[in-house]
């Protein structure tokens, strides 16, 4: 397969994942009865809004990929799809799967997961963008192994306190 996407791209699905992860988080800070649990799915929440803005400032770095289209976001719309099997993509995912959790522990869990399968995505992605965008994609990498050892953290602390 060619280089067929940019990192703009790859950036744009980031922003939608960490959306979601932001409102994963959010609707758990509103769903669970500890107190403590929820200042720590709102610290969550906060972070995800950060990589939000880091993204958007990576964006902003990188060169908008104009790709000929039938109709406008057609080849957004592709890559979508073509990322369809990753449910973090998908708008208002996240606070969809948060009703559904039924403990704390599942929540970071599923957070954990939610990390580790952003990183085997935007590996994945670094296949099929131009060589020159690799570095953005790492960029987004990093942010994603930050994220993951934090709540790496949170686990085992939840674990040593039970």
């Amino acid at each position: 397969m060619g280089n067929i996407f940019a990192a703009s791209e790859v950036v744009e699905l980031g922003i939608q994942i960490e959306k979601n992860g932001r409102d994963f988080y959010k609707a758990l800070v509103r769903k669970t009865k500890d107190k403590k649990m929820a200042g720590i799915f709102e610290y969550l929440a906060g972070e995800e809004e950060k990589h939000i803005s880091v993204f958007k400032g990576i964006l902003d770095t990188v060169a908008r990929y104009e790709p000929p289209e039938a109709y406008p976001g057609e080849y957004f719309a592709y890559l979508s799809d073509l990322a369809g099997d990753y449910v973090f993509t998908k708008k208002d995912k996240g606070a969809q799967i948060a009703m559904e959790v039924k403990g704390d522990r599942e929540a970071v869990d599923l957070g954990i997961g939610f990390e580790k399968d952003s990183i085997v995505f935007y590996e994945g992605m670094k296949k099929v963008v131009p060589s020159y965008d690799v570095k953005t994609v790492d960029g987004l990498i990093a942010q994603e192994q930050s994220h993951l050892r934090q709540l790496i953290d949170l686990k085992n602390k939840l674990l040593t306190k039970k």
